[in-house]
């Protein structure tokens, strides 16, 4: 009965306080993705073994215990002013998103960790820049992050908390591309100003945000338009402010750093022309009997499916009889709906999921479509 209560406790927990929403933390990583210096994309690109910025930024999300739980927010009360703010913070323990962002920044600094222990830590600090500017996430324990304070906005029931989560970006309209390029709007004076800033003045901004977003609001009010675009703007300060950040945060951490790529898995899959002999040309029947090989595969397209952080594409059959799934991620998901029905010829490394052979695609250029 214990565990039983525990887990429920936990998936309310998890669903209570996820920040930003999708939408939010693919553009924090989108944005921080635009202002990496060349050395500092090559080695998050190795760290993240070929996955993008973007489609990592809501694992942490995912991967949460009764200890990481506690790394997204940070619990105060009202009326701190800068001084007793920092005091309070230094205070607690570590389990909160100021002590989870200096952690995992001191794990990516330690030349001793190894590339599963950075690869993990820079998953988690993409991901908590971006939960430190939610305002709604340095806040008050007693409303759980104001999860409990209930509102209506665009005819349906929310709460506070949700309201910033995602609510507020929803209502805008905008696609992931177009919410990364117009939220990307500082000019160099307010980059060199925004990565001057310590984490400790990233949470106090928060700090003050939410204190303002207590005052505004009762238990039961509808949100309206007036709402939506005075604050609106602070969504895309605080977006932008992330994004830029985790950018310095990431430069200073590795723009001087040589990464030695010590397994060949942490590179991504070679471009089509490679015409290497260690990958194989194999038939669509052969692929299940090629676990752990590189290979160059055509086959025709059943089915597919879009999940968000990555597009399923069924090769041979349509799911759940299909022969090979082809995993598109990163760029390669701009592959999405094209190809329903056609045979495509795909590059990768098979591997096994679940009794099923898949190649996992983010180069546009290890797959191509057939006349």
């Amino acid at each position: 009965m214990r565990k039983q209560v525990l887990s429920i406790t936990l998936i309310a927990l998890s669903a209570a306080l996820i920040s930003w929403g999708y939408k939010g933390h693919r553009a924090v990583a989108a944005i921080a993705q635009k202002h990496l210096t060349s050395n500092t994309a090559y080695a998050v690109s190795a760290y993240l073994r070929g996955e993008s910025m973007a489609d990592v930024s809501t694992w942490a999300d995912d991967h949460r215990n009764p200890t990481t739980g506690k790394w997204h927010f940070l619990n105060l009360p009202l009326g701190l002013n800068h001084q007793q703010f920092v005091e309070y913070v230094n205070q607690q323990s570590n389990d909160n998103v100021y002590g989870a962002i200096l952690k995992e920044k001191a794990i990516l600094k330690d030349l001793a960790s190894t590339s599963d222990q950075k690869n993990s830590a820079l998953k988690y600090l993409i991901h908590l820049v971006g939960d430190a500017h939610q305002p709604m996430h340095i806040s008050r324990a007693e409303d759980k992050g104001g999860n409990t304070i209930q509102l209506r906005f665009d005819n349906a029931g929310t709460n506070l908390h949700s309201l910033w989560d995602s609510k507020l970006i929803d209502h805008e309209g905008l696609s992931e591309e177009q919410i990364a390029k117009q939220y990307d709007w500082a000019n160099d004076a307010q980059i060199k100003k925004w990565q001057a800033d310590s984490p400790m003045e990233w949470l106090w901004e928060s700090y003050r945000i939410s204190s303002e977003l207590y005052a505004d609001v009762k238990s039961g009010q509808n949100i309206d338009e007036a709402y939506y675009k005075k604050y609106i703007p602070t969504v895309h300060l605080r977006i932008d402010q992330a994004g830029i950040r985790l950018a310095g945060e990431l430069n200073k951490l590795f723009n001087d750093t040589k990464v030695k790529i010590t397994k060949v898995d942490l590179l991504p899959a070679p471009p089509l022309s490679n015409t290497s002999a260690q990958v194989q040309k194999i038939k669509l029947e052969d692929v299940k009997n090629n676990i752990g090989n590189n290979v160059t595969v055509t086959g025709k397209v059943f089915s597919s499916k879009d999940i968000k952080s990555m597009v399923l594409v069924n090769l041979g059959a349509a799911y759940p009889k299909q022969l090979l799934t082809v995993v598109l991620k990163g760029d390669a998901r701009q592959f999405a709906g094209q190809l329903d029905d056609k045979t495509i010829t795909v590059q990768g490394k098979v591997i096994d999921y679940q009794g099923k052979a898949e190649i996992v695609v983010e180069d546009v250029h290890a797959i191509s479509i057939e006349k």
